[in-house]
């Protein structure tokens, strides 16, 4: 499909008879299989996130994807990497191949994800077996979550427990390559007002890639509990390891990834490893003091153990590949209390939904990492090697230095906010919102003693307009800036030459239409602009270290429709054209960015489509299309990555009420293509045809 036939597609949705939808509750399928708590279609109406109160989607003044878990089952993704994939606007990068990371509207990450709300940053993979919805949120988002989001943020809803009901779903699924999984999702009420709700998971991974295999487990428990008529209490938990062999990927060779190797592994299976142990605990309190007067509070406190060590191919000819390699180790404590008022009334004759809040937060983090040595041919250790191209690469002995560099730092951060929906009569409605972050970071270089620290302290604006002609429409502008200290956005270590830096400040402006097409179909378009100063990117010449400029800048436009277009036919559909430069020029040492240098993945266009269709009361099929142009792997725009588009399809079939089998076939065409990068050498090529069959039980 071509950018250039989606507005006709989008006006067909838009002339789906509203009548469609009115039949929508009797005609849903009473034996569909679905997990617990899930919609009954891929619509989400309304969002406490984006605002920190329960809104409508439509009176908010920004763009918000929400892949439910209806969809998330439907398309069989089991970690959160794979549901990102058909959400226009947010391209991934390979993340050395230990860890989720993204580029949203052009704005690259490794921290901007959050689990419940609250800050969820350590780098590692994360599942979606405990997941009740992903919310995508796009645009700066510092007054609602703070530091960084500048291009959006990611955050998982977790499922909880469910009153007054037992029930549960069992469910297993293998694929071609022999990966496969087990997971159990179980709810039992303990009496009329305490609850308890188990999720587990095993996985076992497996893919085209030569060497590459792993494994994760999880397990969440959950309890609920009313203590009182206007009081519940939420504490969950999950424990998670993943173990898994770090692909760093392909090289490159003349502008493009290096073709004939996509199933080489440039790296060694007993070293290439990633290992990461993760602990969260949260409790959630809410509370209603009267109808128009509510409060919650919120605490987590979160531990992440990894360790990763990788060969990482690098510079190629026709006949060979550099190596190098390093290991690297990260212990993260995360302590993070949130607290929240909400007041719904009038006053001056205008309806309000007003929101003071504030949270607090301390993290910690000890880093050390190692560089690699590989023994030479005449037995001396080198720091890097030059090895024959081959299918399988003859890699020599390797061994670890002495830390090369280690340090620990903390973080804290001390945010207050306020914020007012005010509706003006029938028609207008205004968000504005104010918070201000207190943030210091501490840190030693453990190495040659380095002791340094940092406070910033920044006041976030947010306020939109929304223009509703009619209940269902609404016509939105919206202003937001956000910041982000310059120390990365892990905030390992201080720098010298950076710590005296003022901190990256985002600007985000947006413009864009909702139009809730009937009760079950939903279409958004958005015009955006992110500015982004004191710009940190990639240094192309030295991979993990950055560069500053001046300015990049990111416009573009989006369009979604989501939802059902006929009683049996669910769509979600996107369509994001972005373009994105450097607008002064950068210089450190010998390195040159000029202006106009183009952002890298940043495709100028991505299309994404995914479609259920049920033919009977017990058989479904699905479609689904992901498009997306070609891109730049780093800001030196020396290696471009190819245009590519993937076909996906599922069949299901519900064998009983309490059964269903579900087939899924990825990339049906047999497409080569190279999603994402970490860098102009570390290229990770996409899987070739891929079947999945899951089985579901329900009781």
């Amino acid at each position: 499909m071509q950018p250039s036939g989606l507005p006709a597609l989008f006006a067909a949705l838009a002339l789906a008879s509203p009548a469609m939808a009115e039949d929508l509750a009797e005609d849903a399928d009473s034996n569909a299989i679905v997990v617990m708590g899930a919609h009954s279609d891929y619509r989400q109406v309304s969002t406490a996130t984006a605002t920190k109160t329960d809104t409508p989607l439509i009176d908010v003044p920004q763009t918000v994807t929400v892949l439910n878990r209806e969809r998330l089952d439907d398309q069989a993704v089991a970690q959160l990497g794979e549901a990102l994939r058909y959400v226009p606007g947010v391209v991934l990068s390979s993340g050395e191949g230990n860890r989720d990371q993204i580029v949203l509207r052009g704005q690259p990450s490794t921290a901007d994800f959050y689990l419940d709300g609250l800050r969820d940053d350590a780098q590692y993979y994360r599942p979606l077996y405990n997941t009740e919805r992903i919310e995508v949120l796009k645009g700066a988002n510092a007054m609602i979550f703070g530091r960084g989001g500048g291009g959006g943020v990611i955050n998982r809803v977790s499922k909880v427990a469910v009153f007054g009901e037992s029930r549960g779903t069992l469910a297993g699924s293998i694929d071609t390559f022999g990966a496969w999984s087990l997971s159990g999702d179980v709810s039992q009420p303990l009496s009329d007002d305490v609850a308890l709700r188990l999720n587990g998971t095993h996985e076992e991974f497996n893919n085209h890639r030569d060497y590459y295999r792993g494994h994760f487990t999880g397990i969440a428990p959950t309890l609920g509990a009313r203590l009182g008529a206007d009081t519940a209490l939420q504490l969950g938990y999950e424990n998670a390891e993943d173990s898994r062999v770090a692909d760093r990927g392909i090289p490159s060779l003349n502008g493009a990834p290096i073709s004939g190797y996509d199933h080489t592994f440039f790296g060694n299976p007993r070293v290439n490893q990633s290992l990461v142990k993760a602990h969260i605990a949260r409790a959630r309190l809410n509370h209603s003091f009267s109808d128009s007067l509510s409060a919650n509070f919120t605490a987590q406190y979160a531990t992440y153990d990894k360790y990763y060590a990788n060969v990482v191919p690098g510079s190629a000819t026709a006949a060979s590949v550099t190596l190098t390699g390093y290991d690297n180790g990260v212990q993260r404590r995360n302590r993070i209390a949130q607290g929240n008022l909400v007041w719904k009334g009038e006053a001056f004759g205008l309806r309000h939904t007003l929101l003071t809040g504030f949270e607090y937060s301390d993290q910690s983090t000890d880093s050390t990492r190692s560089d690699m040595r590989f023994t030479s041919s005449t037995g001396a250790l080198v720091a890097s090697v030059s090895v024959p191209l081959a299918q399988q690469l003859a890699i020599p002995v390797v061994s670890f230095t002495a830390p090369t560099t280690a340090s620990t730092s903390q973080v804290r951060t001390l945010s207050g906010y306020v914020q007012d929906q005010i509706e003006i009569g029938e028609h207008v409605q205004v968000v504005a919102g104010l918070r201000h972050d207190d943030f210091r970071i501490t840190s030693r270089n453990l190495i040659n003693g380095f002791a340094a620290s940092r406070s910033d302290r920044k006041w976030s604006p947010r306020l939109g307009l929304i223009l509703k002609p009619q209940a269902n429409l609404s016509i939105y502008a919206s202003y937001a800036k956000g910041f982000l200290p310059q120390s990365g956005d892990q905030f390992t270590v201080l720098a010298a030459n950076t710590m005296t830096l003022d901190p990256e400040a985002f600007r985000s402006l947006e413009a864009g239409v909702k139009w809730d097409v009937n009760s079950g179909l939903s279409l958004t378009t958005a015009l955006f602009q992110i500015d982004r100063s004191n710009t940190r990117v990639s240094d192309p010449a030295n991979p993990g270290f950055f560069l500053v400029s001046g300015k990049s800048r990111v416009r573009g436009f989006e369009a979604t429709g989501n939802g059902r277009i006929m009683p049996d036919w669910q769509l979600s559909l996107g369509w994001s054209h972005q373009t994105g430069e450097i607008l002064s020029a950068i210089t450190s040492g010998s390195s040159l960015i000029p202006a106009g240098r183009k952002l890298d993945k940043l495709p100028e266009d991505q299309v994404s489509l995914w479609s259920r269709y049920d033919v009977s009361g017990n058989l479904g099929l699905g479609l689904g299309l992901i498009h997306q142009s070609s891109q730049f792997a780093t800001i030196s725009n020396a290696v471009r990555l190819p245009a590519f588009a993937r076909v996906d399809t599922a069949v299901f079939y519900d064998v009983s009420k309490t059964f269903a089998l579900q087939l899924n076939l990825e990339n049906v065409t047999g497409t080569r293509y190279y999603p994402s990068a970490n860098s102009d050498t570390n290229i990770a090529p996409a899987k070739p045809f891929n079947a999945r069959l899951t089985a579901r039980m329900k009781f």
